[in-house]
């Protein structure tokens, strides 16, 4: 029997994965527990306190507890998968290597090995040792006979603005905005990860409808970037409190990422319409502002359809890139304009782009 999709379930991953039917999962992400605890509190320069890594769920009597617990769900992980998924684990110095080690003892294949460039680290304290910058995540599939595990090649490759998106990935912090903090104005969880990341990760390597599980589901950032991407998802949580924040957190979402309807060789259907093109026609002129959807940033429009950015110029896409400190950005959803003669004033540029298309193309 299939389980029951976009649920989150409150209970321990080991408990709860032995109830779900084998083969029945087309796709994991597991962030677990990096067991990388701090003898000593770690003070900055200017003696306050580092929020580390402190929860009671990270910690572990042994390294050999840390890898019982890890073979457990990892093997549950394994049976639930279809012949056609693969899994994603992320984990730090302190644990992806032992992880590695188990995934392949259990039959596991690693595809790729994924580093997380992290473009905003904290830094190190203490200049013992290098800034950490990174996270290692392992692609994997069921096993090394397992060839029809999914892989979106055209799609990631158009999301990376047409160029193969390499194993590496510059993607900064989860802070601001979408960084989730308690009533006291604390982080609700202290590893909670960017929904960039798990838009990839989702992106990548699963197709519209299927199902995402995530055995150790936190605050929902899993749950939050398949429902984006109309993926089911299911979340496996012990800790009450985070399932209460990720219900809201997941609940609250009402837009969808563009992405969500890509398919290989989408690229191809729709009339390339420059955005300088909507500058020379004049629905967006020189000299105007270009909004982001929250209005923190504006952009000037130059009259060859460049933006300018403070101290940068370049495309509506190298901009946007600029702006979130990632790579590639789809400045189309990115930017917003401002019409003052239109019932509805903001209005994305890619709203603009697309009735310039019907008008000269019809409907494609």
């Amino acid at each position: 029997m299939i389980p029951k999709t976009d649920t989150i379930i409150h209970g321990d991953c080991l408990e709860e994965l032995k109830k779900i039917p084998g083969g029945s999962i087309d796709l994991i992400f597991a962030d677990p527990p990096y067991n990388m605890q701090l003898k000593n509190p770690l003070y900055r320069p200017n003696n306050t306190r580092v929020n580390g890594v402190d929860d009671p769920w990270d910690k572990f009597g042994s390294f050999a507890g840390y890898d019982a617990f890890c073979t457990a769900w990892l093997t549950e992980c394994r049976r639930i998968l279809k012949e056609t998924g693969s899994i994603w684990v992320i984990g730090s110095y302190h644990n992806i290597f032992r992880i590695g080690n188990i995934m392949l003892n259990l039959g596991f294949w690693i595809l790729n090995d994924v580093t997380w460039h992290k473009t905003n680290p904290m830094p190190n304290f203490l200049g013992k040792r290098f800034t950490n910058a990174t996270e290692i995540l392992l692609w994997c599939s069921k096993g090394k006979d397992s060839k029809k595990y999914t892989f979106n090649h055209k799609i990631m490759k158009r999301y990376n603005g047409g160029k193969q998106m390499t194993s590496v990935w510059p993607i900064k912090l989860c802070v601001g905005e979408e960084r989730i903090k308690g009533a006291d104005g604390k982080k609700a969880h202290s590893t909670q990860k960017p929904e960039e990341l798990l838009k990839r990760v989702i992106l990548s390597s699963s197709r519209k409808g299927d199902t995402v599980l995530d055995p150790f589901f936190g605050t929902g950032t899993t749950g939050a970037a398949a429902k984006k991407l109309k993926r089911k998802f299911i979340g496996i949580e012990r800790e009450e409190s985070y399932v209460k924040i990720a219900r809201k957190r997941i609940d609250s979402v009402t837009e969808l990422w563009e992405e969500a309807d890509w398919t290989g060789g989408e690229e191809e259907k729709q009339p390339r319409v420059p955005f300088a093109v909507l500058v020379e026609e004049g629905i967006i002129k020189a000299g105007e502002l270009l909004y982001t959807r929250k209005n923190r940033d504006a952009a000037l429009v130059l009259k060859n359809g460049s933006l300018k950015y403070k101290n940068t110029t370049g495309s509506i896409h190298q901009v946007g890139a600029f702006i979130q400190g990632t790579p590639s950005c789809n400045g189309w959803k990115f930017w917003y304009a401002l019409k003052d003669d239109e019932p509805r004033s903001v209005r994305s540029i890619d709203e603009l782009r697309r009735e310039y298309i019907r008008k000269h193309y019809g409907d494609t």
